[in-house]
C-alpha cells in the first residue's frame, strides 16, 4: 500500500517540478493559510476509543482531540478556532495530501515509510501493539496465531508487524475498527492486532472480549503534515505545544481523565 502511495506523491512532485519553479517568498504556507482562513483543520478518528471517538452527544472527545484543541488554543488564543474532520487509519494521508485538512491527529504512529511522504511532529504519546481476542480464547501471546487468522486494519502497521513475525498466519482487513471488533465477535478471526490504547477501549466496554497484555512494538504517536518546507512554520507551532504542555504536566491529565497509562 505504501509503495503506491509513495509513487503516486513521486509523480505528483515530479509534474509539480516541470511546471517551473517558483520564488520561495510567493510560496504560501500552511500556518500563514491557517491564520489566514482564522481557523485550523484537524484529523482525527471518530472509532478509536479513547484517543478519538464520538460521545453520547455526537460531539467529537478523546485524548487526540484534546491535543488538537490545545493546538487550536495556541494559534488562536483561548476561542480555539478548531474545526475536527472525521478520518480513518485508510485514508487520512489521501485526506492530508487532498487539503482536507491541515494535519492528522489520529493514532498515527512514526515509521520509515510514512516518513518518505509526510512530516511528523515530535512524538506526543508511546502505544504499542497487541492481541484483542474472545475472553474464551486459548491465545496467550503473539507466537499463538501462527496457523490462525489475524484480523487488521487497514493503513495502520499491524500487517507488517505481523508478516515478519508470524508464520503462516492469515490476515484480514478492514477499513474501521468497528469492523475489525464486530469480526472478532462473530469469529472470522482470531483475534484483532493493533495499538494497545485502541484495543484497551473495546475491552473496557465489553467483558466478552480481552486484551492481551503483553505488547511486541513501540508506536510513538505524532502529529502528521503534508512534507515539504511550507508545512515547518507549523510544525514548530505543534511541537511547541506539545513541549509546554508535557512540561506542565497538562498532556499527563489528559491522559489520566481518559484512563490511558
Amino acid at each position: 500500500m505504501y509503495k503506491k502511495i509513495i509513487a503516486t506523491f513521486l509523480l505528483i512532485m515530479f509534474f509539480c517540478v516541470g511546471c517551473g519553479k517558483q520564488d520561495e517568498e510567493s510560496v504560501e504556507t500552511t500556518l500563514s493559510q491557517i491564520m489566514k482562513r482564522g481557523q485550523v483543520v484537524i484529523g482525527v478518528k471518530t472509532d478509536a476509543y479513547p484517543f478519538g471517538y464520538l460521545d453520547k452527544n455526537g460531539n467529537y472527545a478523546g485524548y487526540d482531540v484534546e491535543l488538537g484543541k490545545l493546538i487550536g488554543k495556541k494559534l488562536f488564543g483561548a476561542g480555539g478556532r478548531v474545526k475536527f474532520v472525521p478520518v480513518t487509519s485508510s485514508n487520512r494521508i489521501m485526506k492530508l495530501y487532498s487539503e482536507d485538512i491541515d494535519m492528522v491527529i489520529a493514532t498515527m504512529s512514526i515509521t520509515k515509510n510514512r516518513a518518505q511522504i509526510l512530516d511528523f511532529s515530535n512524538p506526543y504519546y508511546v502505544a504499542g501493539q497487541s492481541l484483542l481476542v474472545r475472553a474464551n480464547s486459548p491465545i496467550k501471546s503473539l507466537r499463538d496465531l501462527k496457523g490462525r487468522k489475524a484480523i487488521i486494519v487497514f493503513g495502520s502497521t499491524s500487517e507488517q508487524s505481523l508478516r515478519g513475525a508470524v508464520q503462516n498466519l492469515g490476515i484480514i482487513g478492514y477499513r474501521t475498527y468497528g469492523e475489525a471488533y464486530r469480526a472478532l465477535k462473530q469469529g472470522k478471526a482470531d483475534a484483532v492486532v493493533s495499538d494497545d490504547t485502541i484495543l484497551v477501549g473495546y475491552a473496557l466496554k465489553d467483558r466478552s472480549v480481552k486484551l492481551l497484555p503483553k505488547r511486541f512494538s513501540k508506536e510513538p504517536y505524532a502529529v502528521a503534515f503534508r512534507k515539504g518546507p511550507e508545512s515547518e512554520g507549523l510544525i514548530h507551532a505543534v511541537n511547541t505545544v506539545i513541549s509546554e504542555e508535557t512540561r506542565n504536566g497538562n498532556l499527563r491529565k489528559i491522559l489520566k481523565s481518559y484512563g490511558i497509562k
